[in-house]
């Protein structure tokens, strides 16, 4: 019996079935959409990422190569549920299925992502985004003001970051929720009565509060939903108006809300945000000290100004004086010549009536009879005692003019000088050391007397005096633990 022969089949290479089969699949299937949950991400060095798309009943390689993967937005996490655009072939190193990822996204989030776009490009067209509004925090806040969740860990990191950072700084919390439809609301709310008591400290209001210069806005990472409630509208429009720089520490670092957009610098993360608000405490005194040195160089060179200034007053004052004294000393001598004057001029008046008189005696024994001549000599000796009270009341009127001028030069000489005292003594007060202590500071000295400007003079055995404004008293530098 003959046997039938039997037809011979193709023999395939490894990689070439391996070919045929993605080239079938590729042409089948093209670009399918499929949704799963992430599984094994990784990112290599050369920026591609691999991981595995999973459900219930089966699960798939991915390939997320780098041109693709830089226009993501977001970091993938494991056992997130995502949605992929991916065309479908075999990996002929392996003969694995996979699929080769050109775009992925949150799955269910997409008309959430097109809401949050839609937001922003609006609440930056309003300009809410403005750098140019945006302020920088202070490194040394008197208080911060913390807006979060009572069991948020971001309430928690918040508190151990700023406990190790800065211990001296006082933080208020106010509550409020921070995922739900009823969050924002709680968001404002809480924002705003922190507004509130801002406004009233900077209006000079005692509160029972410490004074606020920065506020947190914190919340932990979460999915797009989770950190919906920091996308309000309204929320953002409260956030511009703080009246103190505000800093958001929102989610991951690869998390981004329209809150961030909105505060004046935002944290990648709530602890981050917590360090962004405050200096650590070695740094705030290492400043702190260098400010007081510097206080005190100022002070010193403002003391020995003014000393100077002091001495070249006085010097002048004293200056003033002697001419004051030169001033008087001229007008004694003008009063004593005035006098020698009128002496002089007494002398001569009698000696020139003397002359006449004997004149008159030889005129009388000439030309005339004694009665005539008595007549004629009287009328000489009248218009002679005239014409000396004329002379006598001028010199006395000159010399009282002299005695005023002299009065009223050694008076304005004087105040003059006292008034310069007046203005240096004002002077020197305002740089009183003592005005300084007043304002709460204290001059440290050691049992010499010496300044200490610096901690580095400080030795645990010594003695320091601490000279405030109201007294002193007597320290002993901590021992080192």
């Amino acid at each position: 019996m003959e046997h039938a022969e039997v037809p011979r089949q193709r023999v395939w290479q490894v990689g070439a079935l391996c070919r045929a089969v993605a080239d079938t699949l590729e042409a089948r299937f093209g670009y399918v959409t499929v949704r799963g949950e992430l599984s094994g991400f990784s990112r290599a060095a050369s920026g591609h990422c691999y991981f595995s798309l999973k459900d219930s009943t089966g699960q798939l390689r991915c390939a997320l190569f780098r041109r693709a993967a830089s226009q993501l937005g977001w970091m993938p996490r494991d056992g997130e549920l995502v949605e992929v655009q991916a065309r479908i072939t075999v990996y002929e190193g392996r003969g694995d299925l996979q699929l080769i990822v050109e775009r992925m996204q949150r799955a269910g989030q997409g008309a959430l992502y097109e809401d949050f776009l839609r937001r922003k490009a609006a609440l930056e067209a309003q300009g809410l985004f403005d750098p140019a509004r945006k302020r920088t925090p202070t490194a040394f806040p008197r208080g911060i003001g913390l807006v979060t969740s009572l069991g948020a860990a971001a309430l928690r990191d918040v508190a151990i970051a700023l406990q190790r950072r800065a211990p001296q700084v006082p933080v208020l919390l106010v509550p409020a929720l921070v995922q739900g439809a009823a969050a924002p609301a709680t968001l404002v709310d809480a924002l705003e009565s922190l507004y509130a008591l801002v406004r009233r400290q900077q209006a000079g209001e005692a509160t029972l509060a410490p004074p606020i210069d920065t506020i947190l806005l914190v919340r932990g990472g979460g999915s797009l939903e989770d950190l919906w409630a920091f996308n309000d509208e309204r929320l953002a429009h409260t956030i511009v108006q703080s009246p103190v720089p505000l800093i958001s520490g929102i989610g991951h670092e690869t998390d981004v809300t329209i809150a961030d957009f909105c505060a004046d610098l935002r944290a990648p993360t709530p602890t981050a945000a917590a360090e962004l608000a405050a200096l650590p405490a070695e740094d705030a005194w290492q400043l702190a000290l260098a400010r007081r040195q510097r206080l005190q160089q100022l002070v010193q060179r403002q003391l020995d100004g003014a000393a100077q200034r002091l001495d070249r007053l006085g010097w002048g004052l004293a200056r003033s004086g002697q001419r004051a004294h030169a001033q008087q000393l001229h007008l004694q001598a003008l009063g004593l010549r005035l006098q020698q004057q009128r002496q002089r001029g007494q002398e001569q008046r009698r000696s020139r009536l003397q002359q006449l008189q004997q004149c008159l005696h030889l005129v009388v024994h000439r030309q005339g009879t004694v009665g005539e001549q008595s007549a004629r000599l009287q009328q000489l000796q009248q218009r002679l005692q005239a014409l000396a009270q004329r002379d006598l009341r001028d010199a006395g009127q000159q010399l009282q003019g002299l005695q005023q001028d002299l009065h009223q030069g050694s008076q304005q000489a004087l105040q003059q000088s006292a008034s310069r005292l007046a203005r240096a003594d004002q002077a020197l007060r305002l740089l009183d050391p003592a005005l300084v202590l007043q304002r709460g500071y204290a001059l440290l000295q050691d049992e010499a007397g010496q300044v200490l400007g610096s901690a580095q003079q400080l030795r645990q055995a010594d003695r320091i005096r601490a000279t405030m404004h109201d007294g002193q008293v007597e320290l002993r530098p901590a021992t080192a633990d």
